[in-house]
């Protein structure tokens, strides 16, 4: 007899990862907001989920014949913890599975931010290529090589970025209070920093750590302040860690070199967000992608099938969760 699993994020995901559930599992597709959901959560014995989206209900998991949660990436935000501790119902995640795509994003957008490749882009679009080209050589830009890279939250995904980084010739240092790998760190011969520090010495700083009340707002105006001038931010872990309004000022005064932006208080920013207000120069100077750092074919289809192996695992073959966040 299958196992019934509710799954809140769509077959075609999976038929595009090329990553279908195993044929043992009997899977029920809906969104979260779908009317019949909390009725197939009572007789679900697992739930699948995607680590980006709106927060799930606490009520919702009151009842249920949940053997487990299980998250497609790595993220845990959506879910109410202490409610499902109380409950007892274990949760799984999939950690480390888009971190070459995230430390790709990071290495690229740095890149494409100090160089100027997006302004340059649309100037030429302008008719302003030999004005822009002048201007570029004039302002005698540099690359990566020799750059000193601060890295805050220095866990796996903070890691491989840190790595990408040093293989184009980079000077890593990180905050944080307890890194993953402290062996890796002294490794890569990264130092460690207070977050003050971190950011006054750094080129370029880049953000790789959870969603909590301890960091919402862990960037905002002073911290900004503390960046060198013409630094460049890499925001690609949670809305909500940078303050977009702080963020948008520190742009239009020219003292950030750059910005690029991949998450948002609120996904998708609203009209009102300051940095979809920008105008001229500033507008130039910050990248905006919609949450996309570490979504490639290859992490997805790693991301979907360790989700569904570890659901077979527990569910079919009675054993205990991997990756279990708690």
């Amino acid at each position: 007899m299958k196992t019934t699993v509710l799954c809140l994020r769509p077959r075609a995901d999976f038929e595009r990862a090329g990553a279908l559930p195993p044929p043992s599992l009997d899977v029920t597709y809906r969104g979260p907001g779908d009317a019949d959901v909390p009725a197939l959560m009572k007789a679900a014995e697992a739930l699948v989920l995607p680590a980006v989206g709106p927060a799930l209900p606490p009520a919702l998991f009151e009842g249920t014949a949940l053997r487990l949660i299980q998250v497609t990436g790595a993220g845990l935000d959506r879910l109410d913890r202490p409610t499902l501790e109380r409950l007892g119902l274990p949760v799984a995640n999939v950690p480390g599975g888009s971190n070459r795509a995230v430390a790709e994003y990071a290495v690229t957008a740095a890149a494409t931010l100090l160089r100027r490749f997006a302004w340059a882009d649309a100037e030429i679009r302008c008719g302003h290529y030999s004005a822009f080209r002048a201007r570029m050589i004039n302002d005698n830009l540099g690359g990566l090589d020799g750059l000193r890279v601060g890295v805050v939250g220095f866990g796996t995904i903070g890691l491989a970025v840190a790595e990408a980084f040093q293989h184009m010739g980079c000077w890593i240092c990180f905050s944080d209070p307890a890194p993953s790998n402290p062996d890796a760190a002294r490794a890569l011969a990264a130092e460690s920093m207070s977050l003050d520090q971190l950011l006054t010495a750094s080129d370029v700083v880049t953000l790789h750590l959870p969603l909590l009340p301890a960091t919402k707002n862990l960037i905002g105006d002073r911290e900004l302040a503390l960046m060198k001038s013409g630094a460049v931010l890499i925001q690609a872990s949670r809305g909500g860690i940078v303050d977009d309004r702080a963020l948008a000022v520190h742009l239009r005064t020219g003292h950030l070199g750059g910005a690029a932006v991949d998450v948002y208080s609120s996904e998708p920013p609203g009209a009102d967000n300051a940095l979809l207000a920008l105008e001229g120069e500033a507008a130039r100077r910050v990248l905006l992608t919609p949450h996309i750092a570490g979504v490639t074919r290859q992490s997805a289809a790693f991301l979907c099938r360790t989700a569904w192996q570890n659901v077979e695992r527990v569910l079919i073959d009675g054993a205990a969760p991997l990756n279990r966040a708690y």
